[in-house]
């Protein structure tokens, strides 16, 4: 007898959004059985998403170990990065005429 399963087991919070999709999408007379089999195939169609996505993960992991190896033993130079926040004016600028607006609005001279 095997250890580990092939199938993996889904995980609960799959299976809650896959049937609050299927009943969303639930129509008048559709028994609760075809709502059941509804929500089986949308949590299928959520794993082979989530399979799919964490093999473009691990392919973009292996992708940018091989390039910063790369890079890492031609260039032994520490590159210094530095960060600079950058205030924009115009959320400044429309705050204080909107306080203006308001200021002549109730206070008209």
């Amino acid at each position: 007898m095997s250890r580990y399963s092939k199938k993996q087991a889904v995980s609960p919070e799959t299976q809650d959004e896959a049937m609050s999709i299927a009943k969303a999408n639930q129509r008048p007379s559709q028994t609760k059985e075809q709502t059941r089999l509804i929500a089986q195939g949308i949590q299928k169609g959520i794993d082979q998403y989530k399979k799919k996505q964490k093999s473009k993960s691990r392919e973009l992991d292996k992708k940018l170990k091989k390039v910063q190896q790369e890079t890492g033993s031609e260039n032994d130079v520490e590159i210094k990065e530095t960060v600079t926040y950058r205030q924009y004016w115009l959320p400044w600028v429309l705050l204080i005429l909107s306080w203006l607006a308001a200021g002549f609005y109730f206070y008209p001279v």
